[in-house]
């Protein structure tokens, strides 16, 4: 079996794993990276592949899978409400960056005829090739895929978060013997903050802003972390106002359709009731004025209908912006968090709102994935992708001086034989 690696190397961003197993190859994730500009993985020929299997919708894993759908039609596996959400983002990708792509959303709809749902735990043969796809934890319908071929066994881990969160369990561990394992490490070198205290500290510090007349704004992913912070909201019994704007309502909508994704479907619920929904333009000037919780996209407020509520809340110190969604270095959100500025209407001004940051992660952190690693045998060959550069290889380092496996932190287009 080989392993060809294309994307999501010694990086955050444009996932891309080819594995070659007999006559069949088979793509992992086809993602895009959104820095300052739009960046693609290695480039690979829809002819070269018999299928492709999707580990979860953010762009950074599903974002330029449409350019396989412009002349072949590949078939395309992934566990629901994972295309859903595909179609929602890429969509709302297209109307953002449409002349930088190298595809249309008539592409996006042929991608979508070929999809092809699974579930957890629910073994499938792909051309001569075990499948499994297990939950991963990391947003809903997120997946570890598993393949077993040419008598060696390979685990994919996506994006995984060995942690229960208010929306999910936890991630699948159980692997059985492995050969090789290509791991995500963006949280490989810190651990992440007891997920119970995080919510206590969230709600406890909303709670004070709203109850002296402010609004909090809540800039958050659209798909996964907004449903997450109205969810710890109904949980904690939160008492006052909270809406809900932009794709995130959208997101929701889908949600509500799949509650078997959920680890509680009627707490999900009791949110969904909680939450009034943004409608409109007359909606956002009533909410910005109103002592209440606000959550819009977009996570790093590089844009979304949480770009209107920033111009008014940053003026008032009684206000509060608290960012819950990873911030990529450079990006409106973390210029935010550094400097406490923030660009509006083409200047930068000075915020005076209370401004926090609280680690509602998705990941798992170094503790969790050092664990995981450390019960392989020491035939498992380890790979270490999606995180810094700084974390890749940190990670594969103690990987082979800690656990002796063999382990690397792959550079684009780099392949080995399992």
């Amino acid at each position: 079996m080989n392993v060809k690696f294309l994307g999501a190397c010694r990086e955050v961003g444009r996932s891309a794993v080819i594995v070659e197993a007999g006559e069949n190859c088979c793509l992992f994730d086809y993602g895009v990276m959104m820095n300052h500009s739009v960046r693609f993985p290695v480039h690979i020929s829809p002819k070269d592949l018999d299928g492709i299997f999707l580990s979860h919708a953010h762009l950074d894993h599903s974002g330029l899978i449409p350019l396989f759908y412009l002349s072949k039609r590949l078939p395309l596996y992934g566990v629901e409400p994972t295309f859903e959400f595909t179609k929602l983002l890429i969509k709302d990708f297209i109307k953002i960056s449409g002349y930088f792509l190298p595809y249309e959303y008539i592409d996006l709809e042929a991608m979508m005829d070929h999809c092809i749902p699974v579930n957890y735990r629910n073994e499938f043969d792909f051309k001569g090739i075990k499948v499994n796809f297990l939950n991963a934890g990391h947003i809903p319908g997120s997946s570890q895929i598993l393949i077993e071929g040419d008598g060696k066994r390979v685990l994919y881990t996506g994006d995984f978060n060995a942690n229960e969160t208010r929306t999910l369990g936890s991630a699948d561990l159980d692997y059985g013997d492995l050969d090789a394992v290509i791991t995500e490490s963006t949280y490989a070198a810190e651990d992440h903050p007891k997920r119970s205290d995080v919510e206590k500290e969230f709600v406890s510090n909303t709670t004070e802003i709203v109850e002296n007349d402010g609004t909090v704004l809540v800039p958050a992913f659209g798909v996964g972390r907004s449903q997450e912070i109205a969810t710890v909201l109904a949980a904690h019994n939160f008492k006052y106002p909270v809406f809900m704007d932009g794709m995130a309502l959208s997101a929701t909508e889908i949600l509500r359709n799949y509650p078997k994704s959920l680890k509680d479907s009627d707490l999900f619920e009791k949110a969904v009731k909680k939450t009034r929904w943004i409608n409109s333009w007359n909606d956002r000037r009533k909410a910005v004025k109103t002592p209440c919780v606000i959550i819009s996209p977009a996570g790093m407020l590089k844009g979304g209908t949480a770009i209107f509520y920033m111009q008014e809340v940053v003026k008032n110190r009684n206000n509060g912006i608290f960012l819950v969604s990873f911030q990529i270095p450079g990006t409106p959100g973390s210029i935010l968090l550094e400097k406490r500025k923030f660009m509006i209407q083409g200047r930068s001004r000075n915020v005076e709102a209370n401004v926090q940051k609280f680690d509602f992660t998705s990941h798992g952190g170094r503790s969790n994935i050092q664990e995981i690693l450390s019960k392989f045998d020491s035939k498992t060959k380890v790979f270490t992708i999606h995180g810094e550069e700084v974390n890749c290889v940190k990670l594969a380092s103690w990987v082979s001086k800690e656990l002796g496996l063999e382990a690397h932190a792959p550079k684009p287009g780099e392949k080995f034989t399992i």
